[in-house]
């Protein structure tokens, strides 16, 4: 088993910044002896403030006592944000040393949060510096890097990738190129970035599209974990978008994807769908990614499925791991915005329903929306959002590292990938539950154990959770966030 020391020793040395102006971090505990708590209320009292609490024996844990069951369920690939290019345009606009600095608060596994799931736009999208794909010239011939992502996604990306070199990536396309867009009648050319459909002629050369950009990615560094195969399928109106219905991406893995992945030899995992729980009140496009699975022939070729939050809920998940339990669920993109931020609410809600409620149905992963947007939601596109926030918000007229606001989703991310290793297990828990209280317990893959918990009521909330060989104390203050990483 490894030890926390040398985590733990970084982790006082550069973790201040992570906690908001908290000041001295509180000195670092024995390894092995006490568990490194981390907690966020949602009045900002505490903002990731690290305490440490003793182990005790199982026979010294007090009432309200959490135990395992030996029951195993997913492993979990990590938590991140979207790399977007509105988030490289404001990073890149910092100085070297401050995003340098940044950059390894999020994502440094020794000294950091260890994020180590990231999802990156095919293309561009609403958060871009203009509407492009990597073939705007009709012809596979004229595939080729586009300068805008040579520009700004790609020295995000190196350095990324120097400060965590295990980083996932999930890439998700906004539209296909203009010159393999139809209209409603299937024929007709289309020429608008937003709208339209991938033209059944154009499924091979659309698939080979995704191959060499998956393989230019790679060649560049960039592993590429899994594909979705349409942002957003059944929504019409985004400054890029391309409108697929389950028929439509069943048609373009059998014909498209599914076969030219097998002929590349690609591991790259297809998602399906990537869109809202309720499916946009489109009925008839229920069950979306469940048809697809259902065709043996289209089935095969993918993985899972992917789902945002902007309609429905999380209990959809039930109904879809009980359907297909040897498919992958992933959480791929929320956003917070003028519509509906409140730092308190935002934090303890999308933690139940995002986090917990994922990976509680077998989920994988969590990426949110933008890493980085300036104090103005800037820079996006015409058609786009010009209301959301960033995970964390820097402030246009000076780009300083002190600058930097962080919003409810960094700390929610936070609390993940500070103590979820890539390759946690969710245990089985049995005993003490209560109205408001969340918790779910992890193995990581160095033998330690993690423990994501919230507190939704109005007070503290004692508990114990004890492992094998010791116990885990702890009090859950009102309205909160926690999360623990502690050796048995």
């Amino acid at each position: 088993m490894r030890v926390l020391s040398s985590l733990l020793l970084a982790l006082a040395l550069s973790l201040a910044a992570c906690q908001c102006g908290r000041g001295q971090v509180d000195p670092v505990p024995a390894p092995g002896e006490q568990a490194l708590v981390f907690t966020t209320t949602a009045s900002g009292t505490q903002l990731f403030e690290q305490s440490e609490v003793m182990l005790i024996k199982p026979s010294e844990a007090g009432f309200n006592r959490i135990t395992l069951t030996g029951e195993k369920f997913q492993a979990v690939d990590g938590f991140g944000l979207a790399v977007t290019q509105a988030s490289c345009y404001n990073l890149l606009k910092m100085s070297a040393a401050d995003r340098h600095a940044f950059l390894e608060e999020l994502f440094s596994r020794e000294s950091g949060l260890g994020s180590s799931l990231i999802r990156v736009c095919i293309g561009g999208s609403d958060f871009s510096m203009d509407e492009f794909t990597w073939c705007d010239e009709p012809g596979l011939e004229h595939f080729a890097v586009h300068p805008l992502d040579e520009q700004y996604l790609f020295p995000v990306l190196d350095e990324i990738f120097a400060i965590n070199p295990a980083v996932k990536i999930i890439a998700s396309p906004w539209s296909a190129p203009l010159w393999m867009k139809v209209g409603e009648d299937g024929r007709t050319p289309y020429s608008q970035w937003y709208g339209g459909h991938l033209g059944e002629a154009f499924y091979r050369d659309y698939a080979e599209y995704f191959v060499r950009w998956i393989k230019e990615m790679e060649r560049r560094g960039y592993p590429i974990m899994a594909v979705t195969l349409q942002n957003e399928p059944l929504h019409r109106g985004n400054s890029m978008s391309t409108y697929m219905s389950w028929q439509e991406q069943s048609n373009f893995i059998k014909r498209g994807i599914g076969p030219a992945f097998a002929a590349a030899g690609l591991k790259t995992k297809v998602l399906l769908y990537d869109h809202n729980y309720n499916y946009d009140g489109n009925g008839p496009q229920q069950d979306y990614p469940l048809h697809i699975f259902e065709d043996p022939e289209a089935g095969r070729y993918a993985a899972g499925s992917a789902w945002h939050n902007y309609g429905g809920g999380p209990a959809m998940l039930d109904g879809v791991h009980a359907r297909f339990p040897d498919k992958e669920i992933y959480f791929t993109e929320a956003s917070i915005g003028t519509w509906n931020y409140n730092f308190g609410d935002c934090l303890v809600n999308d933690f139940r329903d995002i986090f917990l409620g994922t990976l509680g149905r077998w989920g994988k992963g969590v990426t949110l929306w933008n890493l980085m947007l300036d104090n103005q939601g800037k820079p996006f596109r015409p058609r786009g959002c010009s209301t959301c926030y960033g995970a964390v918000s820097i402030d246009p007229a000076s780009y300083a590292l002190g600058s930097i606001v962080r919003n409810s989703h960094y700390y929610d991310v936070a609390h993940c990938s500070r103590v979820l290793q890539p390759g946690a297990v969710r245990l089985g828990t049995a005993g003490y539950t209560a109205n408001g209280l969340g918790c779910q317990v992890y193995l990581n893959p160095d033998g330690s154990y993690a423990a994501l918990l919230l507190n939704e009521t109005g007070s503290d909330i004692v508990l114990n959770i004890v492992g094998p060989t010791r116990a885990v104390a702890l009090r859950l203050p009102a309205r909160s966030v926690q999360s623990v990483l502690w050796e048995d």
